[in-house]
């Protein structure tokens, strides 16, 4: 998944004739900390909630004001994970999407991303949930699926994760039965160390109500 394929299409950027007032009656609106500012198609810069408060007079245009705005950006090619890294190291609810000539495209906000990666995690799906734990250099993918695969059963997602200050990571795997009994069983003959399961179907249905009040909350 890249960059354009990840634009949502109800952010409307600013304009520099446009006021204080107005972008923050935005951010209300889309639920955001942060907009784009731009000139016809150029991109100028991202104001945030906190530019704003700290401007002398809301109801002037932006462009009257001496803003330290600052410039983040992914290229319209840019995948997933480096939009997830931009948007975690500089503490925004959405990035600006560019093209090379630095003409703004739209913005990939928060709520795309978390969409995208509940997706991609099979949320909504039913299935049972494994989590094993072992050392960073045990990881066999191929061994996972054909253990997994042995049981007649498929792979709906699977993550991983090193714990931090050790030599070991946990595997998350989500697959497309409920009764994951044979599959444990089979994870415990090859010796794996089995953190957590998870099949009952009111884990399920517990998971879908999360999932589908996250879904809405996300739509407001």
């Amino acid at each position: 998944m890249i960059a354009k394929d990840l634009i949502s299409d109800t952010i409307m950027p600013l304009q520099t004739s446009d006021t204080g007032i107005t972008a923050l009656n935005w951010m209300e609106e889309f639920k955001v900390s942060h907009l784009p500012i731009v000139n016809n198609f150029e991109f100028l810069g991202l104001i945030s909630e906190t530019d704003i408060y700290e401007l002398n007079n809301y109801d002037e245009p932006l462009g009257n004001h001496a803003l330290s705005l600052n410039s983040p950006t992914v290229n319209e090619g840019q995948h997933v994970y480096d939009i997830i890294r931009q948007v975690h190291e500089q503490k925004l609810t959405l990035i600006p999407v560019v093209d090379e000539k630095n003409h703004y495209l739209g913005s990939i906000t928060l709520q795309c991303l978390t969409k995208y990666f509940a997706r991609l995690a099979a949320v909504d799906n039913p299935g049972g949930i494994i989590v094993l734990e072992m050392g960073i250099h045990d990881f066999l993918l191929s061994e996972i699926a054909r253990i997994v695969e042995s049981n007649d059963t498929v792979i709906l997602s699977l993550y991983v994760m090193t714990l931090p200050d050790s030599t070991k990571m946990q595997v998350t795997i989500k697959v497309n039965r409920m009764d994951i009994a044979p599959l444990i069983a089979t994870f415990n003959r090859y010796n794996y160390n089995i953190k957590a399961s998870f099949f009952e179907t009111d884990f399920d249905q517990s998971l879908h109500d999360r999932y589908d009040s996250l879904m809405r909350f996300l739509d407001i």
